[in-house]
């Protein structure tokens, strides 16, 4: 049987208690394997509009599974999208309580700031370029508020693309910034780079995983507005952390991030 409303409901119910209190739970495609990407995306946006319903507020998007390394990480082959509120901006060097995580993970990225809106269909790289105006290393924590990380691509979908936070380095003007095709990102934990990956893994350049965004997200009626930052994608796999981790990423010509785990 296909899911009803009723049961799109209950799903957002789940996720969102799941998350408040961070404690996981099955599955969503165990309960209703009919669950399709669509649906999916409804139940992550009925949980956005119950957050900004108490009080928090839209200020970006991130792009999920852009990357080889985590598609095979997670057994998908196509990326997805996600929001950001303002609750989940951290600074550089920031304190990361586990308290209400479940089972968080690290991936270095770049942010996009944009200066002007980015409205699809049609949005190509150069209008991107032309739009952001700057960029920044960044940390992404992603948790999964599904038990033991066993998603499929409607279910990291529901549970907002895995999102849990974001550490934002400096920001660089873009007509400072490197070419980001070529830049090459460094993942440290506790002293030690644990990963490695070039800019070209996201989807051949980062910016193109930001055109891809603002083309899917025209589907749903949505716009990337200016001042709204762009989580565009990991440039590697994304290891687990535990409290007393100390975690950074260097994006080559752009800087480093860092961020504490207790």
């Amino acid at each position: 049987m296909s899911v009803t409303t009723d049961q799109l409901a209950s799903a957002a119910d789940l996720l969102y208690e799941a998350q408040h209190h961070g404690l996981p739970i099955a599955p969503l495609t165990q309960s209703f394997p009919k669950l399709t990407a669509e649906q999916a995306y409804s139940i992550q946006r009925s949980n956005m509009v119950r957050h900004i319903a108490d009080g928090a507020v839209l200020c970006g998007h991130k792009i999920g599974l852009t990357s080889a390394p985590m598609q095979q990480l997670l057994g998908v082959d196509e990326p997805d999208f996600g929001y950001i509120l303002d609750g989940m901006v951290l600074a550089d060097g920031a304190e990361v309580s586990l308290a209400t995580l479940c089972a968080p993970r690290v991936e270095p990225e770049v942010a996009f700031l944009l200066g002007a809106p980015l409205r699809g269909p049609g949005v190509t790289v150069s209008d991107v370029m032309a739009a952001t105006r700057a960029v920044a290393p960044a940390l992404e924590i992603v948790d999964s508020r599904i038990a033991d990380w066993r998603i499929t691509l409607s279910d990291t979908i529901a549970d907002n693309a895995s999102s849990a936070a974001v550490v934002l380095g400096d920001w660089v003007p873009i007509a400072q910034a490197p070419e980001l095709p070529h830049t090459t990102a460094t993942l440290v934990v506790n002293e030690s780079p644990v990963e490695t990956g070039s800019g070209t893994a996201v989807m051949g350049d980062p910016a193109a995983a930001v055109a891809w965004l603002a083309n899917a997200l025209a589907s749903h009626g949505v716009a990337i507005e200016a001042g709204h930052l762009v989580m565009s994608g990991s440039y590697t796999a994304a290891p687990f952390v535990v409290g007393g981790d100390r975690t950074s990423a260097h994006i080559s010509g752009l800087g480093t991030v860092t961020a504490l785990f207790n």
